[in-house]
């Protein structure tokens, strides 16, 4: 046995991160040679709009290059997610109660699918009709060519946005599983948390009103349902205190 417990969870942290760097690395180089095809899948939503005649530039001269490959690499860490959060999982578990491990395991996996479908939702939803409108609102003598590197950046804004704002029903299970709110509570709250989704949504998204809407609707239903499942969990002292004396 080591005499350094603190010595033995950093070999361990430093082990697991390296594993997690193996696997992002190993999924960066199987998609790498598709790099252009998947950036262009990522531009569809907007190569469809473009008025006849215009297509997407590159202001830079190494954009071409390193654009795709950047998001082959974001597209590498979004699909290893699930191996990261597994090794979260095993470094953390050994400190944790039974009744919390019972709790981690679901909100990790709902979590990771939620994140998913909230980029799912951004691509499918969001981006066509953001880019139908942005397209359809220019001055008749403007000519519109996107440079690729923005709105690469423009897009993972939005990805990004609503892969968080997906998770709102795990925080809300959160409040209410550690005892910091209720379901009545937060009931009572619901007229602020629609207009703070509303504020969530001009901040977090491109000042147009259609992905300030789609953001703060769909923020607005997830808290409704982290209610409804909150609802089944309500801690109490007492249960607190037996699971305490149980564990220890």
């Amino acid at each position: 046995m080591s005499d350094s417990p603190l010595i033995d969870h950093l070999l361990e942290l430093r082990n697991r991160l390296l594993r997690a760097v193996l696997v992002i690395v190993a999924v960066f180089g199987s998609l790498a040679y598709f790099a252009n095809d998947l950036y262009r899948l990522l531009a569809e939503p907007l190569i469809r709009h473009l008025p006849v005649g215009t297509q997407m530039i590159a202001t830079d001269v190494a954009a071409p290059f390193f654009t795709p490959f950047k998001l082959t690499f974001v597209i590498a860490v979004a699909l290893a997610v699930p191996f990261l959060l597994w090794q979260i999982w095993a470094f953390i578990a050994p400190g944790l109660y039974r009744k919390e491990k019972r709790l981690v395991v679901p909100l990790l996996a709902s979590s990771t699918l939620l994140f998913y479908a909230g980029i799912g939702f951004a691509y499918f939803v969001v981006l066509p009709l953001a880019m139908g409108f942005f397209t359809s609102v220019a001055p008749a003598d403007v000519a519109i060519a996107t440079d690729i590197s923005r709105y690469l950046d423009f897009v993972l804004a939005i990805f990004i946005a609503f892969g968080i704002a997906f998770e709102t029903p795990v925080a809300i299970v959160l409040l209410i599983w550690s005892g910091v709110s209720t379901p009545d509570s937060l009931r009572k709250k619901r007229p602020y948390v629609i207009v703070g989704a509303f504020t969530l949504g001009m901040l977090l998204t491109p000042p147009d009103i259609i992905s300030q809407t789609l953001l703060a609707v769909p923020m607005w239903l997830l808290f409704e349902l982290g209610l409804i499942i909150g609802s089944f969990y309500r801690p109490t002292q007492k249960q607190s205190g037996q699971s305490n004396s149980t564990e220890e």
